[in-house]
């Protein structure tokens, strides 16, 4: 089992030191998916569905990795989608994933369900900024958000249009998972058994939602499932005209994450969004919907000239990022790949976890005989 950061050499490894560093209920809540968790399965094994066929004698020394998506120059093809809830994760939370990306620079989301301010994060994390929005019955709440983080200057705004019901998380509904944890002897059990965990949870700062708790109490005060948060509060009418007001009353770059048919890619080009992230919700959604990465092509070809194409989810390999920019991804995005990262060592886990893939990308760059990922195109791959 590992103990050490300097053990770890992948995600993989990642998720084995998180899982011995997390209380139950809080690994399987970062790890857990929905129903029978084929989907989330099948994020990553599509990868191996595709064989790279690499070029050689390219005279590859130096390599680029740099790409413009959304209006933001990013050092590497690979952002930190918005995740909910971090500061459960590792007591830094969204400043540990942020200094981490600053340091990258590359893009960090921050989600509705955020548990730094956006305030706080807007002054001290320099790199490119998205806030995450899911859209409330209560408009106020929802407005606040917006203007709160066009006041803190973040960069993009991402609607997340896949979550207009909670998915059906079972793990979550086996261990007892709720934001904040609930107290109970069985959670008590597992805080007594990770207890340099329960330490910082219960040393640190109270845990909140500091997006929302000025508005509701669910989840900062009252603890509440993640499910039962979004059959509670989240607008089940959100349709494109909402989509649309929304874009307009941002007024800054605009994407939609959820997006998983040609139809709706279609769509969000019509309602004038600067990109679509081809996701799932990382499977904790709709169980037996397609992987991001076998939808992306017809995706691409349909609306990949109009708006930027991001490849999100099942990520854990360089290769997996070679062979979503090769079928014409402008950027691919994560969150598992740095939550697990984030629980086993904080900033230098993700920072670790970054630096990883960054050197498999620049490795297997160089092995594709590719110096910039504008070299990357489909006469890389061969599909089975």
């Amino acid at each position: 089992m590992f103990k050490r950061l300097k053990d770890v050499h992948n995600i993989s490894d990642f998720r084995s030191l998180a899982k011995q560093r997390l209380p139950g209920p809080i690994f399987h809540y970062i790890d857990g998916a929905a129903d029978d968790e084929l989907t989330y399965r099948r994020n990553t094994s599509a990868f191996d569905e595709v064989d790279l066929v690499p070029n050689v004698l390219a005279g590859v020394e130096d390599i680029d990795l740099s790409t413009t998506v959304m209006g933001q120059k990013i050092d590497m093809p690979l952002f930190l989608s918005p995740t909910a809830l971090q500061r459960l994760f590792h007591h830094d939370g969204e400043m540990a994933v942020g200094r981490a990306a600053e340091k990258y620079n590359t893009i960090f989301g921050v989600s509705s369900l955020g548990t730094v301010s956006v305030e706080e994060i807007g002054e001290k994390i320099n790199t490119p900024k998205m806030f995450q929005l899911y859209y409330h019955k209560d408009k106020g709440l929802t407005r606040s958000m917006i203007d709160r983080s066009k006041e803190a200057n973040f960069d993009i705004l991402a609607l997340t249009v896949d979550t207009i019901v909670g998915g059906n998380r079972e793990r979550d509904l086996h261990t007892g998972f709720t934001s904040p944890p609930r107290l109970t002897l069985k959670s008590l059990l597992s805080f007594a058994t990770h207890p340099a965990w329960a330490f910082n949870y219960f040393t640190h700062d109270a845990f909140e939602l500091s997006q929302l708790k000025d508005h509701v109490k669910e989840g900062s005060n009252i603890s509440i499932s993640i499910a039962d948060y979004f059959n509670k509060m989240v607008d089940q009418s959100m349709d494109w005209k909402a989509a649309e007001e929304v874009n307009k009353y941002w007024g800054k770059d605009f994407v939609l994450k959820g997006i998983m048919s040609v139809e709706d890619a279609k769509r969000a080009v019509d309602i004038g969004a600067s990109g679509i992230m081809v996701s799932n919700h990382g499977g904790r959604q709709l169980d037996g919907s397609r992987s991001p990465f076998d939808q992306l092509a017809e995706i691409v070809d349909a609306v990949g000239d109009k708006i930027d194409v991001i490849c999100d989810g099942g990520i854990t390999r360089g290769t997996h990022i070679l062979k979503a920019l090769s079928v014409g991804a402008k950027a691919c995005s994560g969150g598992r790949l740095y939550l697990y990262a984030l629980a086993a060592a904080g900033q230098g886990g993700v920072e670790k976890a970054l630096a990883l893939l960054h050197a498999e990308l620049v490795r297997d760059m160089k092995l594709m005989g590719c110096k910039s990922i504008k070299d990357l195109h489909r006469g890389n791959l061969r599909f089975r």
